[in-house]
């Protein structure tokens, strides 16, 4: 057997014996839409966060998830009366959204933050 055919051999059993990849974003999401109150808590937990390093940007990915749990981009587009690039662009990681954008898309999505005290 030549380098190269055991090479492709051992390639395409290795290939054989591992599970398709998993989306776990997709799956995380799925997880948000069927328990709404667990994405209230996994949403309030993140704005708890926010004053934390990173916290804005862990705060956007959380509510861009529950978003797309409750609808997804372009429904809350819809709602709302936001173009769905400005939510895209408000939700990204380096996202700076306006509390007015916030209220319009937390609005949108049936989703109330409740601040809490230190």
């Amino acid at each position: 057997m030549t380098a190269n055919t055991k090479a492709d051999a051992v390639s395409t059993q290795d290939t054989q014996n591992f599970p398709p990849t998993v989306d776990r974003d997709a799956l995380f999401i799925e997880e948000l839409r069927a328990d709404p109150s667990y994405a209230e808590i996994y949403l309030q937990t993140a704005l708890e966060d926010i004053y934390e390093e990173g916290g804005v940007s862990a705060f956007l990915t959380a509510l861009r998830r529950v978003v797309e749990a409750r609808g997804g981009i372009g429904e809350i587009s819809r709602r709302s009366g936001l173009a769905r690039q400005n939510i895209y662009r408000a939700l990204s990681n380096e996202g700076n959204p306006t509390i007015k954008t916030l209220t319009e898309i937390t609005r949108a999505a049936g989703i109330r933050l409740t601040p809490s005290r230190p």
